[in-house]
Order: structure tokens, then sequence, then C-alpha cells
């Protein structure tokens, strides 16, 4: 590993950065860039520290032992990620293309570091898209009677593959509490609206009935709980009565296209602690 992130959340008190930054240095490792964050109310330090490590010193187990000791006497926790290390991806999708597209032109245009291997979906209306691309597509159907059944199929899919990442990229079906819980803060989702406003069907249109004069877009990580999960990026643009539905529906999933595409970046560059509900994101 010549490259690392660091993600460190521990009680605040004097001394952190300069104990992380003078371990580091003993060890010869160069900082590219460090973030920090305090919340005051609860008393907690965050901090997220990209390192490069091609003039280590020392071996990597030495400095996972040096990182380990901060560890403990900071009551901190502490991850460490491999920077190169490209994350395996899994998109799952139903019957509309453009996410889909979007997702598959910027990996392959290098816009999202990452690997896609597979694409599921429960119905096969993509598949030409994926042959298009040469990513293989598991076409999985999923009813009420089958859903357990065919989740089992999924979570093997996912394991075969060593996922690191699944993007619900219009995925109409909703994740059993068990593979939603194994796959905590691995499951990004997007919605057509700023959270919580119209949910399930037609949510332009009823947008469009109320009147509203902004419309967004939400990409959360996925929980038990439908369209709760930790907010990862939001987004709007204004509209008034002149905007017909179809004017809406496009705008919207412009917005779409940039929230989830921002949010899976910061997810694949190891810039977002999660926080209970929140998320805590790092720029740098």
């Amino acid at each position: 590993m010549n490259s690392m992130i660091l993600h460190i959340s521990c009680p605040d008190q004097q001394g952190i950065v300069a104990k992380f930054t003078g371990m580091l240095f003993e060890n010869k490792a160069n900082i590219l860039s460090l973030e920090q964050h305090v919340e005051p109310d609860e008393n907690l330090f965050f901090m997220r520290i990209h390192a490069d490590l091609s003039n280590l010193s020392n071996t990597e187990n030495q400095l996972k032992s040096d990182l380990q000791a901060l560890q403990i006497q900071l009551d901190a926790k502490i991850q460490l990620h491999n920077y190169e290390k490209k994350q395996n991806v899994a998109l799952m999708v139903t019957k509309e293309s453009t996410p889909l597209y979007d997702l598959l032109i910027q990996q392959k245009s290098g816009e999202l570091s990452c690997n896609i291997p597979l694409i599921i979906s429960n119905h096969n209306h993509l598949k030409s898209i994926a042959n298009q691309f040469e990513v293989p597509f598991h076409h999985i159907s999923i009813t009420p009677e089958t859903k357990l059944d065919q989740e089992k199929r999924i979570n093997q899919l996912f394991e075969n593959h060593k996922i690191d990442l699944i993007i619900l990229a219009r995925y109409m079906q909703i994740l059993s509490p068990s593979l939603v819980e194994k796959y905590s803060g691995q499951i990004i989702n997007i919605h057509h609206g700023f959270l919580p406003a119209f949910k399930g069907k037609m949510p332009y249109h009823q947008a469009w009935e109320r009147g509203v004069k902004i419309i967004g877009a939400t990409a959360h990580y996925v929980t038990e709980e439908l369209d709760d999960g930790p907010i990862i990026e939001q987004d709007v643009i204004s509209v008034n009565h002149q905007h017909s539905v179809s004017e809406m529906i496009q705008a919207g999933r412009n917005i779409e296209r940039s929230v989830l595409t921002n949010s899976v970046n910061a997810h694949l560059e190891h810039r977002i602690i999660l926080h209970g509900k929140r998320t805590i994101i790092f720029h740098s």
C-alpha cells in the first residue's frame, strides 16, 4: 500500500492532530491532505488524513501498531483504507436507463474510480445496455413469494464478486432488513426528491399538483426505514407554474445525476464518516 486514508473519531481533546501528524512523521509518511471537524455539543473530534506511504521508514505492520497505540491512548475509532485499491461496485436497476448509462459512462471515462463487475435487475429491460458496456447482467425476478430466496442469490453474487458498494440506480424494490444490515453503510440510493417530501410513485406528478416552487434530489445510505438513511448529498432547483410535468422530470433527472455522482465519488474516495444518522463529509 503506497497511499492510505485514515478516518479518526474520538472525544475532543488537546493535541490530537499533533499526535497523529507526529507519528506519521516519525514513520516518514508524507501527509498529502488533512481535514478535521469538531462537534462541540457532543465533544467529538473527526479527522481524515491522506498520506503517502511510499517512503516509510518502518513496515506497514509497525505503522498499524503505532496507530493502535494512539487508538487506545485517545479512546479513538480508527479506520484505515487503501486509497489506491479500486472498490467493487454492484449496480441494481429496474427499468429506467438514465442512471445506469450515467454510472457506466462515468466509470468508463475514469470519473468514477471503481470496478463494476455486475448489474442486477428484477427486469430484463436494461440487459442490452449491460451488454454494450460488457458488464455481466443478472436478471433476478422478485415477487413477494420469492423475495427472500432471490435475495439469497443476490447476496451470493455480492460475496462472489467481493462487492464493496451497492448502488440502487432506480432499483424499484425494497431490500430486506437482513441484507441492509449486512451491508450497512455500503448501499447508496438516489431519491427523486428533497427528502422527505413526495415519497412513492409519480413524485413529479405529485409535486406539480401541489404547485411546488423547488424540486430536488437526495442521495443517502439505505437503512431499514424507507428513505430515512444518513444523507450524503442534496440539491434543488427552482420551478414555477410555467413548468410542465415533463420539464420538471427532466430538471429533476439532471439534479439526480449530479447528486448521485457526487455521493458515489465521496464514498469511493473515503471522504465520508458515518455518525449515527448523520454523515461527516470531508472535501480534501
